[in-house]
């Protein structure tokens, strides 16, 4: 395993230098351009586009989908894709390959990270969707583990189902995990019956909320996406993503709901806190021709200070008319397929993880 390890780490430096004599690259939409020209984003927050930071090029590093990234206690990029050759890749923030391990999640696609009395532990989500042997997506149960900073299993939360708390009508496909100040586990049920699923720190189950059946509609979630803690206000609270009715919904610890924060046209993953800023990637948006459904290739990520959508880079520039937000879109020239993840480093840094997009590597943005 070390020696096939370190073969595929040499490969991938041997990609680097091939991929470095193609100064141009296509944005697999049909255009080119230099990419190190690029620059997106509004205001305060405009970056220069880096697509070949990951130092995997044109290396055979089986990937599928890029759907997460966190950032350890040593400085250390990890991300989850759904490619059981290699479900976490570890990468140190110069794009170097320094790690590869996990075959054991054909549907990874949550991952969050939490210091533990010191040391760093990682929450995985399955989310249950996973390519099979034809290349045909199929689904099934989802499930979370807990795992030290290397993979090892610490423990799986329990199935909802069997401890009877979902119907046998309600599917269970997690997405997103967050962790509480009193390390209180709540799994975000996104692609399943879209709870949201409350643990105690040892995974005994203590509630669960969201859902779509709730007498007030405004507590229900739709493509309960994501799910993260913020502590910007005078006590933490939880955001969730509800994809399907763009938008964040808050609800205390406890699960009661407190308001709603609306991002006409954006169809947004996890919110990502970092000082007084909330980043989203947007998976996809709706087109300036008010088409209503999925089309390819129209994400991008936002940025918030406070509720209010400051910059998007990739995409239009947010507007506000007397208070309120109005639909943003992709920009003219696009330069993402899907924004699923963003991950803020110590230098306001952004590494973009995209689903749906060719099988590349994360996309970093360099703060200007």
């Amino acid at each position: 395993m070390i020696n096939s390890r370190r073969k595929f780490i040499g490969n991938t430096a041997m990609a680097l230098s091939a991929a470095s004599m193609f100064p141009n690259i296509s944005l697999g939409m049909g255009k080119s351009t230099r990419l190190e020209d690029q620059i997106v984003g509004h205001g305060d927050y405009r970056y220069k586009v880096k697509r070949d930071w990951a130092k995997i090029g044109l290396a055979q590093t089986s990937l599928l989908n890029c759907h997460e990234m966190v950032m350890d206690s040593k400085g250390r990029l990890l991300m989850i894709g759904d490619h059981t050759d290699n479900n976490i890749l570890v990468f140190d923030k110069s794009g170097k390959l320094l790690d590869y391990w996990g075959t054991q999640y054909p549907g990874g696609h949550g991952l969050t990270i939490h210091d533990e009395g010191g040391e760093d532990v990682l929450y995985i989500a399955d989310c249950g969707w996973f390519m099979d042997r034809n290349g045909a997506m199929q689904r099934q149960a989802g499930f979370v583990s807990k795992t030290d900073i290397n993979g090892r299993l610490i423990f799986n939360l329990p199935d909802p189902h069997t401890i009877g708390v979902y119907k046998e009508d309600e599917p269970f496909m997690p997405t997103e995990i967050a962790v509480g100040p009193n390390g209180d586990i709540y799994v975000a049920d996104g692609y399943g019956s879209d709870y949201i699923i409350q643990y105690d720190h040892k995974g005994q189950y203590k509630r669960h909320f969201g859902g779509h059946h709730n007498e007030n509609a405004t507590e229900n979630l739709q493509n309960a996406h994501g799910i993260a803690i913020d502590y910007r206000g005078e006590k933490p609270v939880l955001v969730c993503t509800s994809r399907t009715e763009n938008c964040f919904k808050y609800f205390t610890l406890e699960g009661e709901y407190i308001k709603t924060v609306e991002l006409p046209g954006l169809y947004v993953c996890r919110p990502v806190f970092d000082d007084d800023n909330l980043y989203a990637g947007v998976c996809w948006s709706k087109t300036r021709d008010e088409n209503k459904g999925w089309v390819r290739d129209t994400g991008f990520v936002t940025v918030m200070e406070g509720d209010r959508v400051v910059s998007n880079p990739g995409g239009s520039s947010p507007s506000y008319e007397n208070g309120e937000l109005q639909q943003m879109y992709r920009a003219e020239t696009p330069i993402f397929n899907h924004g699923h993840d963003v991950c803020v480093d110590e230098d306001k840094n952004l590494y973009v993880c995209q689903w749906n997009a060719h099988h590349t590597p994360p996309i970093k943005l360099e703060r200007i």
